[in-house]
């Protein structure tokens, strides 16, 4: 993906613009939902959720802030909390109903193939909710998403330098969790030993 990319413009100047924006991330927004839910009609409608906000947020879109992936992935986590607390206030049924109309059998069997394939990246994040939320979000960024840890701290507000001290803190203590629990090892892309800048 491209540096100087800028969906905003590029929406408003081409009209296959949107489609290609989406055909170039729902891969990576998919693996970001499918990693934090569990249920494949619920991560359907939140990549379509991101994708919907992505597109009437466009203009806060700054693309020398960092890449568009990373300014997607903040998309996605405000989509992510919001259907939290929406589903914290409404009733579980209508919504699995819902969800479950909107979705066709194919679609249904490539989303259930990426939550089986995002499995462990789920175990993982359950370790990592006994952080904070900052740190865990902090750790998601950079660990899971593949985010660098200036493009990390750009998306949550804070110093790279002070990203990278919660980095190395948040990963001793998931770390030590999941030897406390007896978890088996981590996959090397969970927690990486090299911190990238």
């Amino acid at each position: 993906m491209n540096r100087a990319y800028d969906p905003l413009n590029r929406i408003a100047r081409e009209p296959d613009a949107l489609e290609a924006f989406y055909r170039d991330h729902v891969e990576a927004v998919q693996r970001f939902v499918a990693r934090r839910v569990g249920d494949p009609h619920l991560a359907a409608d939140l990549t379509a959720e991101v994708f919907l906000a992505a597109v009437d947020s466009a203009a806060t879109y700054d693309r020398s802030r960092g890449p568009v992936l990373a300014w997607l992935y903040g998309v996605g986590r405000n989509a992510v909390a919001a259907e939290a607390r929406r589903r914290a206030r409404e009733l579980h049924a209508v919504r699995r109903i819902e969800g479950r109309r909107l979705v066709d059998g194919a679609a249904l069997a490539r989303i259930e193939e990426r939550l089986d394939a995002e499995r462990e990246s789920r175990r993982l994040y359950r370790a990592i909710e006994e952080l904070s939320p900052d740190d865990q979000a902090l750790l998601e960024l950079v660990s899971l998403d593949g985010l660098s840890i200036a493009d990390a701290a750009r998306v949550l507000g804070v110093k790279p330098a002070t990203a990278r001290v919660r980095l190395h803190r948040s990963r001793a203590r998931v770390t030590a969790r999941l030897h406390e629990t007896g978890a088996p090892e981590l996959p090397d892309r969970a927690l990486p030993v090299e911190v990238r800048p």
